[in-house]
């Protein structure tokens, strides 16, 4: 028996000796040319990538994706943008996705770092033409595409990836192997929070007009949504903030906090969520938020029963109430956000992905655990784990395959949770909890004609005077036709 007191520790001798164990015994596979030390990659080693919104998280994960061949880039905003084309002057340029998957045909695979309303239709179109698909979280704007992606991924036998780039680590594993192995013992209470969000949120559609920059294709950034004027509160940047584009601090942090609860926990559907926030509006999400999830009774596991459990969210800086072992002063997870896991043993608090973790109190003492997960490895020619695992992946023909670390089997299901966060922050005003039917994404208790009220603004404004407190706006609509159109919506032309 020793002391756990440490955060992730460096890789063990033994874990060193199993992983050199298992190259010897043929399990890792070296590309020749590392083995021959030359450092030369043959041509048809390399993958032709594309990349599909570049300015921002994109461009990272192609510069993580050393050694490979980026041929062609597609951004709506060539101005943003440009730093990327100088990067890479080889590659073929273009702004509308569709063109370029139409025209180029030396593509093999996809990078999707778009606005989230725009995440699902190039990942269809590059699917169906046989193109492996890196998608960043979340993976999806509505449920119903999570779905779709999931079932197509599964159809065209491609490699996908979502941008979680923290599942690709060791600590992601090793929280969970503390956890399936008992430790802190059985959990039914988790919460998990982030300091999102970061940028402007509880707004209102700008009234201001502005001319579109040159360099901007301001049709092609609005896509399927519903046409409005430009104006530079949505994008390049601040587009997370407004729900006809993207999916608030839930969206945006979610798939990385959530990652290490639903992983180790075998979450699967929720079968009830409801939630509470600062006012919310037609237009963006809330400035804070907390959403409360209920998980059915999972199949045992050999060391651990999984019993329904209560999985909270905060954002906003919304906090859990501090577990009392944890000394004063020391922050809880990290400034960033973390998970705590309530057990019937003990607590364990965490990071996101599980850096960081301590079992509370913290001389609770167990044993050493043997490593039981697969890590995913360093790639031999460097980059990113987790760009470089796809990138294997997409190399690898469909039946010997070694998925991904966050391939859409996973990475679907996982955005649905998040995006159902987001279906509870819109339907308070049901004052209810909403019961889910996750496999046929369908909320069972509002009536066909319940109505739901939305505010439309919120101002403390009149006419050209300020007052000291909010004039509200509202309208009526009626509640299962529109919660239905942000589970699955009517999308425009595009």
């Amino acid at each position: 028996m020793k002391k756990k007191r440490k955060s992730s520790d460096p890789v063990s001798r033994r874990e060193f000796i199993g992983r050199a164990s298992a190259v010897a015994a043929g399990i890792v596979i070296l590309p020749g040319h590392v083995i021959s030390g030359f450092g030369h990659i043959p041509p048809s080693d390399k993958l032709n990538i594309a990349g599909i919104g570049i300015g921002g998280k994109g461009k990272v994960n192609l510069d993580n994706m050393v050694g490979q061949n980026i041929v062609a880039l597609c951004d709506v905003d060539w101005d943003y943008a440009a730093p990327v084309f100088e990067a890479y002057p080889q590659a073929k340029k273009y702004k509308d996705f569709r063109k370029m998957l139409e025209k180029q045909k030396d593509i093999e695979a996809v990078v999707i770092a778009t606005p989230d309303h725009t995440h699902y239709h190039p990942a269809v179109m590059a699917m169906e033409m046989g193109k492996h698909v890196y998608v960043q979280k979340p993976l999806t704007h509505s449920i119903w595409e999570a779905r779709e992606l999931t079932k197509l991924a599964r159809k065209y036998k491609v490699a996908t990836q979502m941008g979680t780039e923290g599942h690709s680590t060791d600590n992601v594993r090793k929280v969970t192997e503390i956890i399936q192995a008992g430790v802190i013992g059985e959990i039914r209470e988790v919460h998990t929070w982030t300091n999102r969000p970061i940028w402007p949120q509880g707004l209102e559609r700008p009234k201001e007009k502005f001319e579109v920059p040159e360099t901007l294709a301001w049709d092609l950034f609005i896509g399927p949504a519903s046409f409005r004027p430009y104006h530079p509160a949505y994008t390049p940047w601040s587009w997370r903030a407004w729900w006809d584009f993207g999916t608030g601090a839930l969206g945006d942090m979610g798939c990385h906090v959530l990652d290490v609860p639903f992983y180790a926990l075998k979450l699967g559907y929720p079968i009830a969520f409801h939630a509470s926030s600062s006012p919310v509006n037609t237009e963006s999400a809330p400035l804070a938020s907390r959403v409360a999830y209920t998980y059915p009774e999972r199949p045992s596991l050999p060391n651990l029963d999984l019993p329904e459990v209560k999985l909270t969210w905060h954002d906003g800086g919304l906090l859990p109430s501090r577990p009392e072992e944890l000394p004063d002063g020391e922050t809880m997870g990290s400034e960033g956000g973390g998970n705590l896991f309530i057990g019937t043993k003990g607590k364990l608090v965490c990071e996101n992905y599980g850096g960081n973790y301590k079992i509370l109190p913290l001389d609770y003492e167990y044993l050493d655990l043997l490593e039981t997960i697969e890590r995913v490895p360093d790639h031999p020619l460097g980059g990113g784990r987790h760009e470089m695992d796809w990138v294997r992946a997409c190399k690898e023909s469909a039946e010997n395959r070694k998925e991904a670390a966050s391939n859409f089997e996973l990475a679907g299901p996982l955005t649905e949770m998040v995006l159902a966060g987001n279906l509870a922050i819109r339907l308070q005003d049901l004052k209810r909890e909403i019961k889910w039917d996750g496999e046929n994404m369908k909320i069972t208790n509002i009536g066909e004609s319940e109505t739901l009220s939305l505010i439309t603004s919120r101002t403390n404004y009149q006419g050209d005077n300020w007052t000291p407190y909010f004039h509200i706006k509202t309208k009526k609509v009626n509640a299962l036709e529109t919660a239905n159109k942000w589970i699955k919506p009517a999308y425009g032309q595009f």
